[in-house]
């Protein structure tokens, strides 16, 4: 690739331009608000640079030479591209745009949060696409994310990847549940569970979401020096409540997530008697889109979501 001319600046280009368009040194230079003299020297540096005259005397003044007529257009484009690369960011107006927002969630979220997250994105902003995608083993989210395959993630972690943004949408205090009229259930008052029952009940859990990584509940009892009994793993966690009902399964989860299948299934709820902290869900996004307002209007409409669950 030939190196470019030491003395070319966007300056020249535009000055290029502007005579190849006025056919005339003099109002260039009132344009510009210069003196003909400078005009009149960037022209033959012009001139030099490309080697050829570029303008020359016709019938009726100044016209271009076929080879300055051919650079009209590329000047134009260069001026063009360079404005867009400084021009200030618009306002995003939602209820105009039309974007994809494409954000990533566990199926194990508190079942409103989702879709009243869906309604207030096609509230707000009815021409845009959402793209909701699963959060599972295969899931690379901190590639997606840097390379705009993904807006945000949702999830909860023990400690989130340093490097990424990050905002709190909730807390879910941890219980455990199981059929209402299992032996262990029928015999046992709610808060009268101990921590040897706990660990060695039968538990359901949600297959690992990466792999090595376990989940929070999992990880506490690691820390703790605990170990529970996990006597089946399940990649969809939704179907995890309707397991209960035919199974001596125990399913340790998030209060909110739980209280939308209690009004229809029969479970029974007990306190867990382990100290966990409460489930701390995110949203994760990138330094690149950090700024841009479609992405700042985004993460708004979450954290009201996060809040209006928060408040029932």
């Amino acid at each position: 690739m030939a190196s470019l001319p030491q003395h070319l600046d966007l300056h020249l280009i535009r000055i290029l331009y502007m005579l190849l368009v006025e056919k005339n040194v003099s109002r260039v230079a009132l344009k510009l608000n210069q003196p003909q003299p400078s005009i009149s020297a960037s022209l033959r540096k012009l001139r030099e640079l490309t080697g050829d005259p570029l303008l020359v005397r016709g019938a009726r003044g100044m016209v271009p030479t076929q080879h300055g007529e051919s650079l009209l257009k590329p000047a134009k484009r260069i001026l063009d591209e360079t404005e867009s690369l400084f021009v200030k960011k618009s306002p995003f107006i939602p209820e105009q745009e039309a974007r994809t927002f494409n954000i990533a969630a566990p199926d194990y979220l508190d079942s409103q949060f989702l879709p009243n997250v869906v309604a207030a994105l096609r509230r707000g902003s009815p021409n845009s696409r959402v793209v909701i995608h699963s959060l599972g083993p295969g899931v690379d989210y901190i590639r997606m994310l840097s390379d705009g395959d993904m807006d945000l993630v949702i999830a909860n972690w023990d400690e989130p990847p340093p490097h990424l943004h990050m905002s709190k949408l909730f807390e879910d205090p941890i219980i455990c549940t199981m059929r209402a009229d299992s032996p262990y259930a029928r015999r046992t008052e709610s808060d009268a569970m101990t921590v040897e029952d706990y660990l060695s009940l039968p538990h359901v859990a949600p297959s690992r979401m990466m792999p090595g990584h376990r989940g929070v509940i999992d990880a506490f009892l690691e820390r703790e020096g605990m170990r529970r009994n996990v006597a089946v793993e399940s990649a969809y966690f939704g179907l995890i409540p309707y397991m209960l009902t035919q199974t001596d399964l125990v399913l340790t989860t998030g209060r909110q997530f739980i209280r939308f299948y209690e009004r229809t299934l029969p479970l029974k709820t007990f306190t867990v008697p382990v100290k966990f902290p409460p489930m701390r869900f995110y949203q994760l996004w990138h330094e690149r889109v950090h700024q841009a307002p479609e992405h700042k209007w985004l993460r708004d409409q979450l954290s009201a979501a996060a809040k209006a669950l928060i408040q029932k």
